[in-house]
């Protein structure tokens, strides 16, 4: 996480140059992910393909009582294998979505880095222009 933070820090001053002012700005993805609705609307539908794996699953194992470890091993892989696939598939369209929006008002504020902020993993304490609720408002 330091190596993260020194990082952004080091990318801010070479992007600004030596002496001037960096134009930050700070999203708590967080509240993004439980306010806006678009992002919401992703992340719920990805939700809901992933219990219906589980169910799919269940069932699978349910009607086949007589499997041995090793299809029990196999099943379990494949449920894993498709469970991974639906969080990545829905995690790249949040990153997408949530990227495109980000873009467009960094370009109108001048922003010259956005740092996420979200309370578990802050990654900036003070200042900064927070852009959390014009993501949330452009996703409606």
């Amino acid at each position: 996480m330091k190596c993260k933070i020194a990082a952004l820090i080091v990318a801010t001053f070479l992007m600004t140059g030596c002496g001037s002012e960096a134009n930050v700005g700070v999203i708590d993805v967080e509240k993004v992910m439980t306010d806006a609705p678009q992002i919401k609307a992703i992340m719920d539908e990805g939700a809901k393909k992933m219990a219906d794996v589980q169910t799919e699953a269940a069932a699978e194992f349910e009607n086949n009582p007589d499997w041995t470890e090793e299809e029990i091993a196999k099943a379990q892989a494949d449920m894993q294998r498709k469970i991974m696939g639906i969080d990545q598939a829905y995690a790249t369209q949040f990153k997408y979505k949530l990227n495109e929006v980000l873009a467009g008002i960094a370009q109108e504020k001048n922003l010259d880095v956005v740092i996420d902020s979200s309370e578990e993993r802050p990654l900036i304490l003070k200042g900064g222009i927070d852009v959390t609720d014009e993501v949330i408002k452009k996703l409606q």
